[in-house]
């Protein structure tokens, strides 16, 4: 698949998102090449007087600065209001519409702006779907500093080959935070619930790519065309 189609799917399952949102809304944006279609179809449909008073909530400081820079009214970090849907990507989702996230750096604020949602919407091309969470992607994970050695000991012991994500330049990749990622090759995840469970009870891991149980929505564009996932559709 060439770079335009590729591209060209991830636009048409944005604007099949942006669909459901309305006037008044809290729009949490989410962050990567997908969730980034959504924050310029949200913007354009401002500038056009087709949704009016719809604020944003970043999931990153990159996605809060183009929102702004787009013209779209931002709410603070401390999110003093719910948020009523959040449109984000994906870097792999299985049938039961679980996903792994954080290739672009943001799981945890990722993760906040999704459990304080109403509603979960993922956008994705269909190149992301995966019978197994683990299969296709490595699982980041999100460290302190802080004795940051004893966590990938803790996560190879855990069956992961552990790598420092950095930066194009070679420095370690840092989140909005100030943490470290570490990119955990799990392989096929057989039990990804007491996976994270293990992951979230770890003094110094501050967060971890698996979503579970999060997306109420996901639209994923192939050759095919749209498919819209439901989490009824998914349980059933």
């Amino acid at each position: 698949m060439s770079d335009d189609t590729l591209d060209g799917h991830k636009q048409r399952a944005a604007a099949y998102a942006v669909q459901f949102v309305q006037p008044g809304m809290i729009v949490g944006l989410g962050t990567g090449s997908t969730a980034i279609h959504a924050v310029r179809g949200i913007a354009a449909l401002l500038a056009q007087g087709v949704l009016r008073d719809v604020v944003g909530f970043a999931t990153s400081r990159a996605v809060g600065q183009e929102a702004a820079r787009l013209g779209i009214p931002m709410l603070t970090e401390d999110m003093p209001r719910e948020i009523d849907v959040t449109i984000d990507g994906a870097d792999e989702i299985d049938p039961e519409m679980n996903l792994i996230k954080g290739g672009g750096g943001a799981l945890l604020r990722e993760k906040i702006a999704a459990q304080a949602s109403r509603r979960v919407i993922i956008v994705a091309d269909d190149s992301k779907l995966s019978d197994r969470l683990g299969t296709r992607q490595a699982l980041p994970v999100e460290v302190l500093p802080f004795g940051w050695r004893s966590q990938a000991r803790f996560l190879a012991a855990l069956g992961a080959s552990v790598s420092v994500r950095r930066t194009p330049g070679g420095q370690d990749a840092r989140t909005d935070q100030d943490n470290m990622i570490l990119d955990c090759a799990f392989g096929p995840i057989a039990d990804a619930a007491g996976l994270a469970g293990r992951l979230s009870a770890r003094a110094g891991i501050v967060g971890h790519g698996l979503f579970l149980d999060l997306a109420d929505d996901v639209i994923v564009v192939g050759p095919g065309g749209v498919r819209h996932m439901r989490r009824g559709d998914a349980c059933a």
